[in-house]
């Protein structure tokens, strides 16, 4: 038997990952074989609704704080893998309370990475490449090799994270690696992000809030297909310490609402408006956020599977689901 521990499974991506894990149980000749215990706090950008979606038989959910002293009461007396996805992960929340992400991103980390050690579990710690920092319009993308230089509270929270991790290995021995993923687009995801918030604002008639002049540049790719990279990781045979997964598109943000009102006005045309280009009518620019990073890209020298056969930007399954839960 396996027992796998995920932090944030009720989280956005943290979902997914549980629903691969459910994926793999079920492919076994003995589906008792795999034990997932959920842990998550039921934080912002945590729902119920995402575990709806995980069948109860494998998957034990426990709602509590990765940093409570309670968390190893809660366990078995043996967890053989850990995936670490539990974090608060937004630049603005960052902004206006850092020290609630240092409490969560750092010292729940050390947490984990305690339980890791005692276990003796392999890990796979999942961070971002915001911690690289940023890049210019014309720079090569981030590589492993490349300093961290983290820009905003969030991001530097992760970049420690990371580097707590990077400790353990060296001082411990821990069998870990740390994955740095670009962003993440697909159901489920909290409402503050960028594409749930261009649907919603269509939907409910409301200008979308665009910083700056939407021209900073993000890589995108499907919550799926970065759950599949990190169970990738998790099971590798001779695993690295560090793997950058890259995304199926490099964009600027403009582009992706503009590309979101075209696909909303030819599929839901009720929500359609008078206009004379994408802009009109639409979009409202705002102020631009500080420390606003302008351009994220990941390359690796890292042969893995689900990064491998990413293919394109399929928005229309994630606006299907943005318009039903906001049309309401």
């Amino acid at each position: 038997m396996s027992n796998f521990l995920v932090t944030g499974g009720c989280g956005f991506i943290g979902s997914y990952v549980v629903n691969e894990l459910i994926a793999v149980s079920k492919n076994l000749e003995d589906q008792d074989a795999v034990k997932i215990y959920n842990v998550d706090k039921m934080g912002i950008g945590s729902s119920r609704e995402n575990i709806k979606t995980m069948p109860d038989a494998p998957c034990y959910n426990i709602f509590l704080d990765i940093c409570s002293g309670h968390l190893e009461d809660q366990l078995p007396n043996k967890i053989d893998y850990v995936i670490h996805l539990a974090a608060e992960s937004h630049v603005d929340r960052s902004i206006d309370n850092p020290l609630s992400f240092v409490r969560s991103n750092i010292n729940g980390t050390a947490n984990i990475l305690e339980i890791v050690r005692k276990h003796d579990a392999r890990m796979v710690h999942v961070s971002t490449d915001e911690v690289y920092g940023h890049l210019g319009k014309n720079d090569p993308p981030f590589t492993e090799e490349h300093p961290l230089a983290p820009r905003s509270p969030y991001s530097a929270t992760k970049a420690g994270s990371d580097l707590l991790v990077q400790s353990y290995i060296e001082t411990f021995g821990i069998n870990a690696s740390i994955t740095r993923c670009c962003n993440n687009y697909g159901p489920r995801q909290g409402d503050e992000k960028l594409i749930p918030t261009v649907v919603r604002s269509i939907v409910q008639g409301d200008l979308i809030p665009v910083y700056g002049t939407g021209e900073n540049i993000r890589e995108w790719v499907h919550a799926e297909d970065h759950a599949k990279a990190i169970l990738e990781v998790l099971f590798h045979e001779d695993p690295a310490h560090i793997y950058n997964i890259p995304g199926t598109i490099e964009i600027p943000n403009i582009r992706v609402i503009n590309e979101i009102i075209d696909r909303m006005e030819f599929h839901y045309p009720e929500y359609k408006r008078k206009r004379e280009g994408a802009r009109i009518e639409y979009i409202e620019f705002v102020k631009d956020r500080k420390g606003h990073d302008f351009r994220y890209a990941l390359s690796t020298e890292h042969s893995l599977h689900a990064v491998n056969c990413q293919q394109g930007f399929f928005l229309e399954d994630t606006i299907k689901y943005y318009v039903e839960k906001y049309k309401a």
